[in-house]
């Protein structure tokens, strides 16, 4: 078994990703709080859908396992035990946040779900990176390719 280059290239794509959603927290002071928020929702959704597309193609690949939509990829990433019962609970609370932030139309709950992804978010997804950068890693290094 190996990471197809099909797998890396999807993981490439959701590092840029998450490197641009964590690049966000520099722009505290230099944006105006709204368009901070509305810009830190729109690197937390385009974020998402790479992440729960890249477990989709990690979890069919290397686990033999299908899911088709973002909470059952989340959840059966989560089922591998590789998280613990903490993140498990904040998977299904991020998988809410990011249905809701299409009806975000109010200041403050713009301003929580930002504190929400730099506090929440951010540590998740980088946690669910590690996981499968290091599998990949662990599989190009051990002669299975």
């Amino acid at each position: 078994m190996e990471c197809s280059q099909r797998l890396i290239r999807k993981l490439r794509q959701t590092l840029r990703a998450f490197n641009r959603l964590k690049e966000i927290k520099n722009y505290e002071g230099y944006l105006e709080r709204e368009i901070l928020y509305e810009v830190a929702a729109k690197r937390f959704e385009y974020t998402f859908e790479s992440l729960w597309k890249l477990l989709r193609l990690y979890l069919l690949e290397l686990k033999g396992l299908e899911c088709n939509s973002p909470m059952d990829c989340f959840k059966t990433f989560y089922q591998l035990g590789v998280l613990g019962e903490e993140e498990g609970k904040l998977i299904l609370k991020v998988v809410r946040k990011r249905n809701e932030i299409v009806h975000i139309c109010d200041f403050l709950l713009a301003e929580d779900i930002y504190r929400f992804i730099l506090s929440e978010v951010i540590p998740l997804f980088e946690k669910i990176l590690k996981v499968v950068e290091k599998d990949c890693e662990n599989l190009e290094g051990s002669g299975e390719n």
